[in-house]
């Protein structure tokens, strides 16, 4: 395992580290606390620190599971490239879940995390409770216009060279991704780097950036493209939608496009906030979340 596995990162991440064999590699997750579960999924280049704050928060009263995604946080990094495509990540999501053998679990998504879950979601629509988007999306091709420069370096012939060796991808990301990206304390933004110290460490948020499906021939297409179509499977679920509207890789164009697809969905725009929402405005984001939950505890179950 990386040797940050028993890191808390000034006491900023105090959660005891667990493991499974996932596929073929050692899967870190978080597993705090009693009650219904929320499964936390994150997206690119991030891991499960994004989430701290909801964990801390929220443990009280649910049970918070929230896992590494391959290659990321303490995670195990194969180092095989083939591996990092949507329909693996959603396979290794999908063993944990059944795994740890959760039910009625609120999802709550973000980034690529939106596909990887909803594509967990759709396989075992029985054991889903509720839905909670934050600035994702699920939709072949690419919804959001041109990709954004950043990612366009990473899919080019010299991203490689800038990810891998340069390490100038997380950063860049970050800050590029943040309404106030001065912000970020230097304590999180080292919490962030922390896994990927070397080139091998890398390989993960070399190929997110590459799977992102933008045409018909892009090797994860066609399961973005299946996601999409059986997205109708899990409308029904009650779901919240909070969203960073500054958010300058899936802007306003995006959140509509759900309101489109979930007239009854839920919705909290948080003005001042970007595409890293739990960093620009975790307390509202945080609330919404709790809000959401809370009104749903109230209301009788379905059977």
């Amino acid at each position: 395992m990386l040797d940050i596995r028993d890191g808390t990162f000034d006491g900023t991440f105090p959660f005891a580290p667990r493991y499974l064999m996932v596929n073929g590699f050692g899967m870190h997750f978080v597993d705090e606390g009693e009650g219904d579960p929320i499964l936390f999924v994150h997206g690119d280049p991030t891991w499960s620190y994004l989430w701290r704050r909801f964990i801390l928060a929220l443990s009280g009263r649910h049970r918070c599971v929230v896992p590494d995604q391959m290659g990321m946080g303490k995670s195990e990094v194969p180092q095989d490239a083939g591996r990092y495509r949507l329909v693996h990540h959603v396979a290794n999501l999908e063993s944990l879940l059944l795994r740890l053998d959760l039910r009625d679990v609120t999802l709550v998504l973000h980034d690529w995390g939106g596909p990887v879950g909803l594509g967990v979601a759709i396989r075992h629509r029985e054991r889903i409770r509720r839905l909670v988007r934050m600035n994702t999306w699920a939709f072949a091709p690419w919804p959001a216009g041109p990709l954004p420069r950043l990612l366009e370096i990473i899919r080019s012939p010299r991203g490689e060279h800038f990810v891998l060796k340069k390490n100038g991808y997380v950063e860049a990301a970050l800050r590029a991704g943040s309404a106030r990206p001065e912000t970020l304390p230097p304590a999180a933004l080292a919490a962030y780097l922390a896994p990927f110290p070397t080139p091998a460490s890398r390989l993960a948020l070399l190929c997110w950036s590459r799977d992102i499906p933008v045409a018909e021939n892009d090797p994860s297409f066609a399961e973005m493209q299946r996601i999409e179509r059986a997205l109708p499977a899990v409308a029904d679920l009650p779901t919240l939608i909070v969203w960073g509207m500054r958010d300058s890789v899936l802007p306003e164009a995006v959140l509509r496009l759900w309101q489109r697809a979930l007239p009854g969905a839920r919705v909290r725009e948080l003005a001042d906030a970007g595409h890293f929402l739990q960093e620009d405005a975790p307390a509202p984001a945080l609330r919404a979340v709790e809000e959401f939950l809370a009104a749903l505890d109230r209301s009788p179950r379905s059977p």
